[in-house]
């Protein structure tokens, strides 16, 4: 079997292809709804260079089928570089994985002084023989198809935007890197050239690569070390426990110590350095205005009242040292993030995958969301964007209803949208307050600060947002 997609893109072939070649480029390539994770790698794409990955679902085969196929043991798949030609051409082989063959040519051609094609062509065999390309022969060309439309879409958006920044390389440090949101934030940086400082608890490891190294760090105990931040350009802070986990009187404390604490140390720390980053990027929420029924929220609105928005005044208050000290801190307070990777989209997604979805509550209650895709974009706009600061709303320009949402979510999985959740219910599952301010809170958000300074959305409704980043 061979599959053959091309994507041309208005930046010139030496681009596109160093691109590629900077660490964090399988990453950012691979796609949010498939379970893989890089084992090993050398960082680089030079002939007998390997990559070694845990794939949960099998590529272009089982992801194609019912989602709780996720529940397949990982299987590990090794590929190696070859046929690598500067600044042209590079090939993956599998050496060892779910397939009988499988080789992927990544060709880039230059169409004119300021543009190029890149092309992939891959051909593989499924295993099992006759039987399994009777099988799975369908499945696995239309996934492939699905593949490459988000590989090429992330390829295009990604060089876009940083074309559109025409940002010198930095050096940017950041919090949280391992969740959701920072494990995709650090491979765009990357291969937009940029260095990454992943400040964490753990104790730091070795890299395949100078741009990125590790930082440690203890907030619960006041421990940073200022000389590690040395010759940092800016600073994107997202670490914090969850809010999603039962509010426990524990988890509550984890809740605001995690991110005031957290916050304050980093402020500090900042304030102390004799050459300060330029920039503090702070993740915030909109859990910041707490319940405000139909009221039309922008980054002027006051806050409101319950555990949420008070967690979230004293978070972005935390930052205040840095500021005083001259640094731009802009505070990125952030919508409910669609992803399948994780935060409230699995949970959502749930009861529809299994024939039993609806709003819930009344389903009357706003929603503010945003895909993961658009939060990636607007962190790096906060960057490099020196007249941003202060309070900015990261949501999709159109808030819905949940039952908008509920609707649109049945109907790009395919799925009927009929039997509510009664908020009673939602309530004996979460404990009231913890209901009330997280799932049957009404909140109608609009990001002002980014419309204003001429960000662009690539996913501006609920819907593109979900099709984007589920591959539908």
């Amino acid at each position: 079997m061979r599959v053959t997609r091309s994507l041309r893109v208005p930046v010139p072939a030496a681009d596109l292809f160093a691109w590629h070649e900077r660490p964090g480029a399988f990453e950012r390539l691979s796609p949010p709804w498939q379970r893989v994770r890089v084992v090993r790698t050398d960082g680089r794409i030079t002939d007998g260079a390997r990559v070694e990955l845990d794939v949960r679902v099998a590529p272009a085969l089982l992801s194609a089928l019912d989602p709780l196929v996720d529940l397949v043991v990982p299987a590990r798949w090794v590929v190696e570089h070859r046929d690598h030609v500067p600044g042209r051409q590079f090939r993956d082989e599998q050496l060892e994985g779910p397939f009988a063959y499988w080789t992927h040519l990544h060709r880039v051609e230059p169409d004119g002084p300021a543009a190029s094609v890149l092309t992939d062509d891959v051909e593989l065999a499924l295993p099992f023989g006759v039987p399994g390309a009777l099988v799975g022969g369908a499945l696995a060309r239309a996934e492939l198809a699905r593949l490459f439309r988000h590989r090429h879409a992330v390829t295009a958006n990604d060089l876009a935007r940083h074309a559109a920044a025409a940002a010198p390389p930095m050096t940017v440090a950041v919090t949280g890197a391992s969740g959701m949101i920072g494990s995709t934030l650090v491979p765009f940086l990357t291969t937009g050239g940029h260095t990454v400082v992943r400040i964490g608890r753990g104790a730091p490891q070795p890299s395949a690569t100078p741009q990125l190294r590790d930082v440690q760090w203890d907030p619960a105990a006041g421990r940073l070390d200022p000389d590690a931040l040395e010759g940092v350009d800016a600073v994107v802070h997202l670490a914090g426990a969850s809010v999603a986990d039962r509010w426990t009187p524990a988890h509550r404390r984890a809740i605001e110590d995690s991110r005031v604490r957290g916050t304050a140390l980093l402020a500090e720390t900042l304030a102390r350095m004799e050459r300060r980053p330029r920039t503090l990027v702070c993740a915030s929420a909109i859990g910041y205005y707490g319940d405000r029924g139909n009221e039309l929220l922008d980054e002027t609105s006051a806050p409101g009242h319950g555990f949420l928005p008070e967690v979230a005044q004293r978070w972005e208050a935390a930052a205040a040292p840095a500021e005083r000290a001259g640094v731009r801190v802009v505070r990125l307070r952030f919508g409910i993030v669609l992803s399948p990777r994780g935060g409230a989209l699995p949970r959502l997604m749930l009861p529809f995958q299994l024939g039993a979805g609806g709003h819930i509550g009344d389903g009357t209650q706003w929603m503010s969301v945003v895909a993961l895709d658009d939060v990636i974009g607007a962190l790096h706009f906060a960057l490099v964007h020196d007249a941003l600061r202060g309070p900015v709303n990261v949501v999709t320009p159109e808030p819905v209803t949940n039952d908008e949402f509920a609707h649109t979510l049945g109907r790009v999985l395919h799925r009927p949208a009929i039997v509510p959740a009664p908020a009673f219910a939602v309530r004996l599952a979460l404990g009231r307050q913890q209901a009330d301010e997280m799932v049957l809170v009404s909140q109608r958000v609009v990001p002002r600060a980014l419309l204003d300074a001429g960000f662009v959305f690539q996913h501006p409704t609920v819907e593109e947002a979900l099709r984007f980043e589920l591959g539908k």
